[in-house]
C-alpha cells in the first residue's frame, strides 16, 4: 500500500500546529459517537419476533484482506419509519442476475468505458449537456458515475483518518487507477469554542479537517481514450460537528475575490450562503484555506501540463458538492486555461440569482444530480437560486430500494451512484443491465433495500457488516500518493 510522504514546510501543505492528545481525538471520538448511535441503520430484522439475524462469516474473495468497517455517515435520519407501513412488490429478477447484483464486483467486470476523445468536451458540459441527460447518454452516464466513486474515495479517506490535519501522511486510495494523487484538501471551520468547551466536548473541537483532495490522470492510455488530462478535485459532505455548525449559518454574505472586483457598480453584488463561504475562506492554524490550496495546486499542475489538452473537474456530495460550485466559480473566473465543469450529488442551493449568473457567465459548467425525493438540494428555500443544469432522479424507480426508503437513504451518496447507473431515462424503467454491485446499497441502507435482496445476501452468506471495501481496488496502483513538487 502506497503511503505518501509528508511534504516539506515550503510546500503548499505546511507543518500541523501541535495540539493537545484531546483535541486530536476530536473528529475520531464524534465518529464513534455517531457509529454508535446509528449502527441500527444497517440491522437486517428477520423471523416473525423480529429479532435480528445472526451475522454469518463474509464471502471474502482469495489473498484479500477484510477492511474494517466505517462508520454509517450519510446523513443519518432522525424520523423513525414503522415497518410494514408499504406493501413491498416482489419485482421480476433472475436468479442469475440477482446473484450478480450482490457480488463484491460483477462477474464481468465494470461497465466498458468506450473511446470519447472526439466527444468528451461536450460530456464536460460544453453546451450544457444538452441531448445527452434525457434519455441518459452511456458515456454520460459511466462519466458521472466515475466521478461519483471519486467522491466516494474523499468520505474513505475521511473516515480512515478523521485526525488527519495539514502536514501528516495522508493515505488516499481510489477506485480509478488511471489517476494519482497530487495533494490532499483541508477545510476549516470558522466556528471557534471557548477552551472549557472544547476541553468538555473533544468531538467539536477540531476546526481543520481533510475534506477531499486533488488527482490527475497520469496513465497515457487513459487520457488517449479521454482525449485529454484530467485534474480532479473530489470533495466529501458533512462529517464533523463544526462543518454541521456552518450548515445552519444560512444568510448570505457577498462572494467578492479578485475577479468580482473589476465588475460594474450597477450590477448586483453575488451572495453565497455564510457557512459555505466560511468554510471555503477560513485559514487553519498554520496552514492555508480550502481556497488556496485549490488554486495553488491546480496552478502547478496547469503549468506542468501546459501545451496539453487539459480539463478541471470537481465533483463533491452534499457540502462537498456546495463547495464545488465555489471552486469552480474561482477557477473560471480567475481565467484558468482549461474549461471547467462540476458534477454534483445532492447539493445544496449556494447562493443567490447574481451569484447563479455569475457562475454560467463565466463559463463554468454545473450538472446537479439530484434525488426527487431528497430534501438537501431543495435547502435553503428563500433567496437562493439553483446553478447550472439537473439531471433528475427518482430513488422509487429503483427495483431495488423500499418505495418509503427514508431522508438518510435518499441523501446517500451510494444510493445516488446507484440511480444514476440504472437510469435510462425519466419515462424508462430502471435499466435491465446495470452492473454495479449493490453490496455497499446493502452496507450503508440495509433498512431500506427490498426484504428480497436482504433474504437472497443473506442466503449467499454475506455478512453486510463485514464487506465494506470488498470491492475496492487491492492493487497498489489503485492507491493515491501525494507528489511533491
Amino acid at each position: 500500500m502506497s503511503i505518501a510522504a509528508a511534504p516539506p514546510a515550503s510546500s503548499l501543505l505546511r507543518q500541523a500546529v501541535t495540539t493537545t492528545t484531546t483535541q486530536a481525538a476530536g473528529n475520531r471520538v464524534h465518529l464513534k459517537n455517531l457509529e454508535q448511535l446509528f449502527r441500527n441503520r444497517g440491522a437486517v430484522q428477520s423471523g416473525s419476533d423480529g429479532a435480528g439475524a445472526a451475522p454469518v462469516q463474509p464471502v471474502v474473495p482469495a489473498g484479500r484482506k477484510r477492511s474494517q468497517q466505517a462508520p454509517l455517515l450519510r446523513l443519518p435520519s432522525f424520523l423513525a419509519r414503522a415497518r410494514g407501513e408499504v406493501r413491498e412488490e416482489q419485482p421480476n429478477v433472475s436468479p442469475r442476475r440477482l446473484e450478480r447484483v450482490l457480488r463484491p464486483a460483477a462477474s464481468d467486470g465494470p461497465s466498458p468505458r468506450g473511446n470519447i476523445a472526439a466527444s468528451w468536451r461536450q460530456l464536460h458540459g460544453e453546451h450544457d449537456w444538452r441531448g445527452l441527460l434525457d434519455p441518459l447518454h452511456p458515456d454520460l452516464r459511466r462519466e458521472i458515475v466515475r466521478y461519483g466513486e471519486f467522491v466516494d474515495a474523499a468520505y474513505g479517506a475521511f473516515l480512515a483518518q478523521p485526525d488527519a490535519a495539514p502536514g501528516d501522511r495522508v493515505r488516499l486510495p481510489l477506485h480509478d487507477g488511471a489517476y494519482r494523487v497530487t495533494a490532499p484538501l483541508f477545510a476549516t471551520s470558522s466556528v471557534g469554542l471557548p477552551t472549557w468547551l472544547a476541553a468538555a466536548a473533544p468531538c467539536a473541537a477540531q476546526r481543520t479537517s481533510l475534506v477531499g483532495y486533488v488527482a490527475v490522470c497520469d496513465c497515457p492510455a487513459e487520457v488517449r481514450r479521454m482525449g485529454r488530462r484530467d485534474i480532479v478535485i473530489a470533495l466529501r459532505g458533512t462529517c464533523t460537528v463544526l462543518e454541521w455548525a456552518e450548515n445552519v449559518r444560512a444568510g448570505l454574505v457577498p462572494a467578492t475575490d479578485a475577479a468580482s472586483a473589476a465588475a460594474s457598480p450597477d450590477e448586483p453584488t453575488p451572495k453565497v450562503e455564510c457557512g459555505f463561504w466560511n468554510l471555503y475562506k477560513t485559514a487553519g492554524d498554520g496552514s492555508p484555506s480550502l481556497s488556496e490550496m485549490v488554486m495553488s495546486e491546480v496552478r502547478r499542475l496547469l503549468n506542468k501540463y501546459e501545451g496539453e489538452e487539459v480539463s478541471i473537474t470537481v465533483t463533491g456530495h452534499s457540502l462537498g458538492a456546495a463547495l464545488a460550485v465555489l471552486i469552480a466559480d474561482e477557477l473560471s473566473g480567475r481565467g484558468a486555461p482549461a474549461p471547467v465543469a462540476v458534477f454534483s450529488f445532492g447539493g445544496p442551493r449556494v447562493g443567490d440569482r447574481a451569484f447563479a449568473a455569475r457562475v454560467e457567465d463565466r463559463g463554468a459548467r454545473v450538472l446537479r444530480v439530484v434525488n426527487a425525493h431528497d430534501v438537501v438540494p431543495r435547502f435553503p428555500p428563500a433567496r437562493y437560486a439553483d446553478v447550472g443544469r439537473e439531471l433528475r432522479l427518482d430513488s422509487r424507480a429503483s427495483p431495488y430500494l423500499r418505495p418509503d426508503a427514508d431522508a438518510a437513504c435518499c441523501h446517500d451518496l451510494e444510493a445516488y451512484i446507484h440511480l444514476v447507473d440504472g437510469f435510462l431515462g425519466s419515462h424508462c424503467p430502471f435499466r435491465a443491465n446495470a452492473k454495479r454491485s449493490i453490496l455497499r446499497l446493502l452496507e450503508n441502507q440495509g433498512g431500506n433495500v427490498k426484504q428480497l435482496y436482504i433474504s437472497k445476501a443473506m442466503d449467499m452468506r454475506i455478512c453486510l457488516d463485514g464487506v465494506v471495501g470488498a470491492d475496492m481496488p487491492s492493487s497498489p496502483r489503485a492507491l493515491g500518493r501525494v507528489e511533491v513538487a
